[in-house]
């Protein structure tokens, strides 16, 4: 039967491959012809398990394939075999090229669908693209996947990756559960492409280590009507000594004209939505919720927050209006830039860990000289990872409530001026 499987996987250029029903154990890596094209690879009841002897980049593979479909079958990737220690890539390396015992590896494609692809125990991703384009993933489904560090914390792999350039997306109506990395996430390095076109929408994230989705180092990406429960979970697995404290909705290098909008999170241990590298943007309609208490959030933070670590981009017009978030462990928006519009959120049941009384147990007074930083409902700063001082923000219409939040409502970092801000119609209630 894996000859048989080999023989029809290794020489189409086009057509249509169908798999036999049933369990196929495959013992290294099932390479598609590099630029084949028009070819569809459908399943029955198919699951293509990789042997504990398994060696391979992944299970299957293609290179500059065009037009092709993957649809109907699973992949059972032995994780218990196949896991073995590994830290992130160095320097620019694509983590298509360190990473081995992945799902499906796609590099240089043009034109990618996959529907009703389920994996079970990767080792490393489940999908990997690389500098792709037209690439188009429906009703995936992922679980118990993703290996860990030397220290045994996550080290990012588990769930989709789209990487180097990849332009023209989708990540749609799938599930993620148990995935000790990131479960959907574009990533580009500083010297390649951005990533552009994407859309992320209507995934469900069920206990996830690190990020339920990250937007890295792109343009023109929709992330809508996503839901998540648990991220950040469980807690001996975030990369806390790589600082890869969990999101709900994260961002990382330059990313604009993008919108985060309609999506739902409860129990985050760390930020609902990180606009790290975020600008020129919109975050609308969003909910987060965390109903424990600030014990059960070790890694709780801010329900949003911005920086600005890139040096490609300055935070910038983002808008930020209709939000939901509820009981944060700290504050509700941590903001800084200039241009943003703050309006009609929001903000419940704030800083639950009653910063700055609690400063020993929780590490309120976290910057010296800025006693507002934690305890404020919005927190106006002096920049983040480069300066960049909260000026011309227009913050209005919103509601936000929490621990003495009549008093630490609206505060700034000390050489931060109000008065350089439109703060007016907000109302501020204890709890």
């Amino acid at each position: 039967m894996v000859l048989a499987l080999l023989v029809a996987l290794s020489f189409p250029q086009t057509g249509t491959v169908h798999l036999p029903s049933g369990p196929i154990e495959v013992s290294s890596e099932l390479r598609l012809p590099e630029g084949a094209h028009d070819l569809i690879i459908s399943g029955d009841h198919t699951v293509l398990r990789a042997s504990a002897s398994f060696h391979g980049r992944a299970v299957l593979s293609c290179k500059a394939c065009r037009r092709l479909t993957f649809r109907n079958f699973a992949i059972d990737g032995n994780r218990a075999a196949l896991e073995k220690p590994l830290p992130l890539p160095d320097g620019d390396k694509a983590f298509s090229k360190f990473y081995p015992n992945n799902g499906i590896l796609i590099e240089e494609a043009d034109g990618v669908e996959m529907d009703h692809i389920d994996f079970t125990n990767i080792a490393n991703f489940a999908i990997l693209v690389n500098h792709s384009h037209d690439v188009f993933l429906d009703h995936i489904s992922v679980e118990n996947s993703g290996s860990r560090n030397a220290k045994g914390r996550n080290n990012t792999t588990g769930g989709i990756l789209l990487e180097q350039g990849t332009n023209t997306f989708t990540v749609a109506d799938s599930v993620f559960r148990n995935i000790r990395g990131n479960a959907v996430w574009n990533h580009s390095y500083n010297e390649s492409p951005r990533n552009r076109g994407g859309k992320i929408a209507n995934n469900k994230f069920f206990e996830i280590g690190r990020d339920a989705i990250q937007v890295g180092h792109a343009t023109e990406v929709v992330v809508v009507g996503n839901t998540g429960n648990r991220i950040g979970f469980p807690v001996d697995l975030v990369d806390v000594e790589g600082l890869g404290i969990p999101v709900g909705i994260d961002t990382g290098g330059n990313v604009d004209h993008s919108t985060y909008e309609g999506n739902h999170f409860e129990e985050v241990d760390g930020k609902c939505i990180d606009l790290d590298g975020f600008h020129d943007g919109t975050v609308r309609s969003n909910t987060c919720l965390n109903r424990g208490k600030p014990e059960d959030y070790l890694y709780g933070n801010f329900g949003i927050a911005m920086n600005n670590a890139n040096a490609g981009m300055h935070s910038q017009n983002i808008l930020i209006e209709n939000n939901h978030l509820e009981g944060m462990k700290f504050g509700g928006i941590f903001a800084l830039g200039e241009g943003h519009k703050i309006i009609n959120n929001r903000m419940l049941h704030l800083n639950t860990a009653h910063c700055n009384e609690t400063h020993a147990k929780f590490g309120c007074l976290a910057i010296a000289g800025e006693p507002g930083f934690l305890e404020s409902g919005i927190y106006l700063a002096k920049g983040g990872e480069r300066p960049g001082p909260a000026r011309n923000i227009i913050i209005q219409g919103n509601v936000i409530s929490g621990y003495k939040m009549k008093a630490h409502c609206i505060e700034s970092a000390p050489s931060v001026k109000l008065a350089d801000n439109t703060i007016q119609g907000n109302r501020c209630v204890d709890e």
